[in-house]
């Protein structure tokens, strides 16, 4: 696969950034209408929809709804490293602890006149890595303990390229403000079932039934709807581009292809407990299923991952 240059890259995902800051707001703003809907559909006694009293509730909870969301946002995007160490916890890597990964990615960055970006350390025997942050002072490579041990140096130096990659693609930006939002979305859509739960309790079971099915549907759509924008936006092809860009910093694809074989064999970071956080990662960190069974082939249609396999034949024609 040929590498499509860091100035498109970063453009498209600038671009993708962009998006997803507008789009998001139009979806949960179209959520807070449905919503105001259901309950004035399924609370009102008559069955009645009074679209003139919805639209006045509308128009006085979007600010609130929107300010909430904004505020959310806000403390999520200035503490986002703290919530990503936590995740996975990660911790910083002294200079002192492990001269050898700073000598590997000092000798990168200087290759290409990046900064230095902060390293931290996964204290897990499995082999994994990501990078993360939005700016400069936040850009972050974290490895696991077993991927620092087990791989040669050439390998170790072509994953953190691959990371490196990540982060002069702006990748890592547009993971961060995906995780946010999907958090975001995952809250509302919580408060939203209980209000209707609470709002339905003095209604018949079988009215509460259907009223309870029909908001879960609605919820489910808008999930749906919110899973297409950001699977646009983090499409596997970016770990097809970020394993280029390794390749291309290099000059030794090869040394990709050994890491990822290993990688593949043991990726799993107990830690990781979030399908958000583990996108972010060279490999999925979950155990590895059974390839034959349904649920793995499920997951493999929707997966944020290229196959490693796919990866590592197209590494071989560099």
């Amino acid at each position: 696969m040929q590498y499509v240059g860091i100035q498109s890259q970063m453009w498209k995902n600038n671009l993708r950034s962009v998006f997803l800051i507008i789009s998001f707001p139009v979806l949960i703003v179209g959520m807070v209408w449905l919503f105001l809907f259901l309950i004035q559909r399924y609370a009102s006694e008559t069955g009645i929809v009074n679209y003139a009293e919805i639209q006045e509730q509308f128009i006085q909870a979007v600010p609130f709804v929107l300010l909430a969301v904004g505020i959310w946002f806000a403390i999520a995007w200035l503490f986002h490293t703290r919530m990503i160490q936590k995740a996975t916890l990660s911790k910083p890597l002294t200079r002192k602890e492990n001269m050898r990964v700073y000598n590997l990615v000092e000798n990168l960055c200087m290759s290409r006149g990046l900064p230095m970006p902060q390293l931290n350390i996964i204290e897990d025997d499995s082999l994994n890595a990501f990078a993360s942050g939005i700016s400069k002072k936040s850009y972050t490579i974290s490895l696991s303990r077993g991927i620092i041990s087990k791989l040669e140096d050439d390998e170790l130096e072509a994953v953190i390229a691959h990371e490196l990659t990540h982060i002069m693609n702006k990748d890592v930006r547009l993971l961060i403000i995906s995780v946010i939002f999907v958090g975001i979305f995952a809250f509302i859509s919580q408060i939203a079932f209980r209000s209707l739960l609470y709002s339905a309790g003095g209604r018949s079971q079988k009215k509460n039934g259907f009223a309870l099915i029909v908001i879960m549907l609605a919820v489910g759509i808008l999930g749906y709807i919110l899973s297409i924008v950001f699977r646009f936006a983090l499409s596997r092809k970016r770990e097809y581009l970020a394993d280029a860009g390794a390749a291309e910093l290099t000059k030794n694809p090869d040394a990709l292809a050994r890491a990822l074989r290993k990688i593949s064999k043991d990726p799993w970071i107990e830690a990781v407990k979030r399908d958000d956080v583990a996108q972010m990662f060279i490999d999925h960190p979950t155990k590895k299923e059974d390839s034959s069974s349904l649920n793995s082939m499920i997951n493999g249609i929707f997966a944020t991952h290229p196959p490693v396999q796919k990866r590592i034949q197209i590494l071989e024609q560099f």
